[in-house]
């Protein structure tokens, strides 16, 4: 289960409805007992991808240090990447799973001619394939 405060929810959707029609991404940090997850904070990052930010995003390695130095520096974990999908699906695209790390939560949100749709998240199994991970949020939120 990701347990997901409304503030940061509404950062998320908002980096999302910014970026648009490109893909925003950033990394979550949090705390996790057992198989609950709580995200208490989100590092908003520059899409790197080169070429077309509509239908993917990259996160650089020195961004990736830099994120994980900021969890240790302040006793977080790095739970996971959000990323947008715009005008498609918040579902995760083979190229998402064949870049997935094992461990992270993928929260993935759709927006639709810069409105949200909607918010899933997920987590690789042992078969290197994505199961939706429950969230529990605080309230439904309307961001247009």
């Amino acid at each position: 289960m990701l347990h997901i405060s409304r503030k940061t929810e509404i950062e998320i959707l908002a980096d999302a409805l910014r970026s648009f029609p490109d893909e925003c991404c950033g990394f979550m940090f949090g705390t996790e007992n057992g198989e609950e997850r709580t995200i208490s904070e989100i590092q908003i990052v520059n899409n790197a991808k080169v070429g077309d930010k509509r239908r993917r995003f990259e996160i650089t390695p020195f961004d990736y240090m830099k994120a994980e130095q900021y969890a240790e520096a302040n006793n977080l974990l790095l739970l996971g990447v959000y990323h947008s999908h715009p005008n498609h699906p918040s579902v995760p695209s083979e190229h998402d799973r064949v870049v997935a790390q094992p461990y992270f939560s993928y929260l993935i949100i759709a927006v639709r001619e810069n409105e949200f749709v909607s918010l899933q998240s997920w987590r690789l199994n042992d078969d290197f394939q994505f199961d939706e991970e429950q969230i529990a949020r605080e309230a439904e939120i309307s961001i247009k």
